[in-house]
């Protein structure tokens, strides 16, 4: 399997998602990139929470 097909797996779950769980998976992914960029090691747990409770809400 190419490594273009792998990617397009990789990203078919959340371009096949409804609008509400495609938005959670967003600003989870969004979070994580900036608690990668700033080197922080500490835990995202509550602000994954914060994110879900909104959504469901």
């Amino acid at each position: 399997m190419s490594k273009v097909q792998n990617r397009n797996n990789f990203n078919e779950p959340i371009q096949n998602a409804p609008p509400e769980i495609k938005q959670i998976i967003m600003q989870v992914l969004k979070i994580e990139k900036d608690r990668l960029d700033k080197n922080e090691l500490g835990r995202i747990n509550e602000d994954i929470l914060k994110i879900v409770k909104e959504a469901v809400q």
